[in-house]
């Protein structure tokens, strides 16, 4: 029989299919066939993108030419530009602005065929914590009130493009989602005086059915109420409202690295190389020491569709429950 439950931070219900018959064979299965032709991402063909924002580089080596680790250039095709300014006004009932933002693009490696599980992790470090160069770096602009970073691996996950990258967008606005997680933190904060994240870990890790695994600094482990079957998200077990603060120090990104090739080394095994969507979730540029918020990433893989249901209530249905996807991913030989 399934369960309905309840999300403590949103207050969404979700339907969680609890039958141990659920089979994991059941999902839908993306092929990642490499496609012919140039790649502007790769090693060599620098002078094909954008001009180069920031990069790590061995010594000697020029912008814009080979020599490099990481990566970031501009959006060739931009959600939002740069210049400009906001010019919020209203049209009747409707508000709007003009299109101002970042849009950037971080090439995570060098290497065309090398995603995360295949990387070393001072590589994920690395990747990492130009994450959080970049983010601390344009929240300085003060017109941006939030950073997003986020990747999308395979087709059905949105990339257009094989080459492993991450996209970073700054926004003059906290979204829509983002703002309710907050709000949601910030009310359990008032009445019981604590983190919801950080009473979330303690639990996780006491009950340890939905753990898929841990380390001195991070926990991953599969949300009690998921939107999405095997579901995954990692955060930290000291209380920081910001992955960015780490922009200071490439060191401190280590554990966060070896966890985040762990996770997705697993997912990638159990479920078939599935594609997926990652988002890094974190306090806005105002409140970066907010004490009810609790930075973490959110690992969604790409198995099933939204459907009408879902639109139009709100809910998710989800048919493998979160314990046995721990399980499963726990039990993953390598």
């Amino acid at each position: 029989m399934a369960e309905l439950r309840r999300d403590p931070i949103l207050g969404r219900w979700g339907i969680i299919n609890t039958d141990k018959t659920a089979n994991i064979d059941d999902f839908e299965r993306e092929k990642h066939e490499p496609k012919k032709g140039l790649c502007v991402f790769c090693y060599g063909n620098e002078d094909k993108t954008p001009i180069e924002i920031e990069a790590f580089r061995m010594p000697d080596t020029k912008p814009n030419t080979p020599g490099w680790t990481v990566r970031v250039i501009p959006n060739k095709f931009p959600a939002l530009q740069i210049e400009g300014n906001l010019d919020k006004r209203g049209l009747g009932i409707f508000d709007l602005s003009n299109g101002i933002g970042a849009h950037e693009v971080i090439v995570d490696t060098p290497y065309h065929d090398k995603n995360i599980p295949e990387l070393e992790i001072d590589e994920v470090r690395d990747m990492l914590y130009m994450y959080s160069r970049r983010a601390m770096d344009l929240i300085k602009d003060k017109r941006f009130k939030y950073i997003m970073i986020f990747k999308n691996y395979g087709f059905s996950a949105g990339a257009s493009l094989e080459h492993p990258h991450s996209q970073l967008i700054a926004l003059p606005m906290v979204p829509k989602n983002a703002a309710e997680e907050l709000r949601g933190a910030q009310k359990y904060f008032e009445f019981r005086g604590r983190c919801i994240f950080c009473d979330m870990i303690a639990q996780e890790i006491k009950e340890k059915k939905r753990i898929v695994f841990e380390n001195d600094d991070y926990v991953a482990f599969c949300p009690f109420v998921p939107r999405f079957s095997f579901e995954t998200w990692i955060l930290p077990k000291k209380h920081h409202a910001s992955l960015y603060k780490y922009a200071d120090s490439a060191e401190k990104l280590d554990g966060l690295a070896a966890i985040l090739k762990e996770v997705l080394l697993r997912l990638k095994i159990s479920l078939q190389d599935p594609a997926y969507n990652y988002i890094i979730h974190c306090a806005p540029s105002y409140s970066m020491e907010s004490v009810s918020y609790h930075w973490h990433i959110e690992i969604i893989p790409k198995l099933t569709r939204v459907a009408g249901f879902e639109w139009g209530t709100g809910f998710y249905m989800v048919s493998f429950p979160p314990e046995l996807s721990a399980q499963k991913l726990r039990q993953v030989k390598k």
